[in-house]
């Protein structure tokens, strides 16, 4: 296996035994056959083909045709490989900062070769956990390899999770033809996203770059509560808390300048997660015959959870808060287009300038008033 860390950063997270441990430890997919597994991998390629049309044509949205960003079809094993490698490029900046607090000569050396292995396990067992539970996703800073191509110049990759699509399918007791086709409209929407707005992929960075470098805390504190999520995931008492109580990994790293710009981001991926579901319900009628009973019963699975468990790690982690991105951002993207139509609604992507604030998404019509007006005036 290829190294992934950084030489500072290395020290902090052994990326590679984060690897190991989620591949070793992720439960294995739903049974199906040879053949079954190769026509569902087909499938979700043809759907994926198909949903750029799809949404390019609900959407309006013109994309650049020379970004090819790659459509990879992955077991749960390939979806850890993936996001351990992304985790690596973003955090690398705060991992080496902290390194540098944290100081050097050989007992430091020391307690960071052994830290770094302690979290690597830690961070394993986490990715084990989501690594059953993603259907897709759009990643928008993949470093490319050998094994998980991406589009030139940090462009991307779509994944498509085989496995947990089949899973959920199967749980749900839908159409598997048509929940394939309606998962990959919602991933294909995010891919229009990054491939129509060139800037938005360097605005995000940017934010998040902002955001990790005004942390400021001790590495013991961050090394802790992936201790408490690995402690949920052993099942000891901390699972079963209040999940109203406690804090998440991204409440406790706020300082108030990162308060500000977790207020941007958090308004960002309202908007591109309200967007692809928007998307998703507008192209369903059209294409996905049972697109009402899909749609009805994944809002009662997406709002139940699996269990108490669930529940716990999605408090930790600041899951629950993606939740609430999927809800308010639909409602948002729906009133815009209620109000001022499509084009109207796609000023969005006109600048950094003209995305929604916080305040906004709850408030639609504020977003409508500043933009709409401002530009009429």
């Amino acid at each position: 296996m290829t190294s992934i860390g950084g030489a500072a950063s290395a020290g902090m997270v052994d990326w590679n035994l984060a690897v190991a441990t989620a591949t070793r430890l992720v439960r294995p997919g739903p049974e199906v056959s040879r053949d079954e597994a190769r026509a569902v991998v087909a499938e979700l390629r043809r759907h994926a083909e198909s949903s750029e049309e799809h949404v390019r044509s609900f959407t309006r949205m013109a994309t650049d045709a020379g970004r090819d960003t790659p459509v990879l079809v992955v077991d749960r094993a390939g979806w850890v490989r993936a996001n351990v490698a992304g985790f690596r490029e973003l955090l690398k900046p705060l991992l080496d900062k902290m390194q540098d607090r944290r100081g050097g000569g050989p007992g430091n050396a020391m307690l960071g070769a052994v830290g770094g292995k302690v979290t690597g396990v830690e961070l394993g067992m986490l990715l084990s956990f989501l690594a059953s539970r993603v259907l897709g996703q759009y990643e928008t800073f993949a470093p490319p390899s050998r094994d998980l191509p991406a589009a030139p110049d940090g462009g991307g990759r779509l994944l498509l999770v085989a496995p947990n699509i089949v899973h959920v399918e199967r749980e749900l007791d839908v159409d598997p033809h048509d929940f394939r086709l309606w998962v990959c409209l919602h991933e294909e929407t995010h891919r229009t996203q990054f491939t129509a707005v060139p800037w938005l992929r360097d605005h995000l960075e940017g934010e998040i770059q902002s955001f990790l470098a005004e942390t400021d805390v001790d590495p013991m504190t961050v090394l802790e509560r992936l201790r408490e999520a690995a402690s949920s995931l052993a099942g000891n008492g901390r699972a079963e808390e209040d999940d109203e109580g406690g804090r998440s990994i991204v409440e406790l790293v706020q300082t108030p300048a990162q308060r500000e710009v977790l207020g941007r981001l958090t308004a960002v991926m309202s908007l591109l997660e309200g967007h692809a579901d928007f998307v998703m319900d507008g192209v369903g009628p059209a294409v996905v015959p049972s697109v009402a009973e899909i749609r009805e019963k994944f809002k009662e699975r997406r709002a139940k959870g699996a269990s108490r468990l669930d529940l716990a790690l999605r408090k930790l982690l600041g899951l629950d808060a993606k939740l609430r991105q999927y809800r308010d951002g639909e409602r948002f993207v729906r009133a815009v287009v209620e109000q001022v139509g499509m084009d109207g609604f796609n000023r969005v992507w006109t600048s950094p300038n003209t995305l929604p604030t916080k305040a906004e998404i709850a408030r639609p019509a504020d977003w409508v008033a500043r933009v709409h007006r401002k530009a009429e005036s």
